[in-house]
């Protein structure tokens, strides 16, 4: 292996690694944007619920519709909070699983390289 062979190997590595760089950024980015959108919908719940119980503070005619009325906003909040806490494990398990793959593939793609680098 002559100079010049050697630096296409390192030109060939460098852009093959940026390559790798740039599709784990895109997956940070596509998992980044669906969390943003998850953690947007757990403020939503949440302004819901608030919205919910200044309605019902105005609105009750006495304490007790106030007060059966915040326990049942409570308990459909908080049915709400695990449904979505489930969807949320979910979306990790699955991220995991993404990143798993991505690292498997370019971890197969660098030692595929390697071995025809010592072959040569």
């Amino acid at each position: 292996m002559n100079t010049t062979d050697s630096l296409k190997t390192v030109n060939e590595w460098t852009n093959k690694n940026v390559e790798r760089m740039t599709s784990f950024g895109e997956l940070n980015v596509r998992l980044f944007e669906k969390l943003a959108a998850r953690q947007m919908d757990a403020v939503n719940l949440y302004m819901d619920h608030s919205m919910r119980l200044m309605k019902l503070a105005t609105e009750s005619k006495g304490y007790n519709d106030l007060f059966k009325g915040q326990v049942d906003a409570t308990k459909e909040l908080s049915e709400r909070v695990m449904a979505e806490s489930k969807a949320t494990m979910q979306f990790f398990g699955d991220a995991r699983d993404e990143y798993r793959v991505w690292f498997e593939k370019s971890l197969n793609d660098v030692s595929e390289d390697l071995r025809k680098s010592v072959a040569v």
